[in-house]
């Protein structure tokens, strides 16, 4: 598998995260197996499938949290948290704050390292 399909399947996962992607259905948009691709995104992009959806979800969730005034539990239904409280406690895990204090007082014009 090439460094380029790698690359499109985190590029998909992107594209795609408000849908919950999952790793059958990257696997499908670029041909090879799950297994297959799980293996080879594990070995190329240094996480698991699992993590790197993770952390896009958790991006999303920050972009969101201060490009628009939609709820907070709307935001995490969106990324396929099953509640306001999971997508806190995920958020406060990596971010260091709540989402509303995240949305309150932004950090600098980038995200911290996921």
């Amino acid at each position: 598998m090439s460094v380029q399909t790698i690359e499109a399947m985190a590029k998909w996962v992107e594209d795609n995260i408000a849908k919950n992607p999952t790793l059958t259905e990257m696997s499908s948009y670029v041909g090879y197996s799950p297994y297959y691709c799980s293996a080879k995104f594990h070995e190329h992009i240094g996480m698991t499938y699992k993590q790197f959806l993770a952390q896009c979800r958790l991006k999303a969730a920050a972009h969101d949290l201060l490009n628009t005034k939609d709820k907070i539990t709307e935001i995490a239904f969106r990324y396929g948290y099953s509640s306001s409280e999971s997508l806190t406690r995920a958020f406060a895990a990596v971010f260091k704050c709540s989402p509303s204090q995240f949305r309150k007082s932004p950090p600098g014009t980038s995200f911290p390292e996921l």
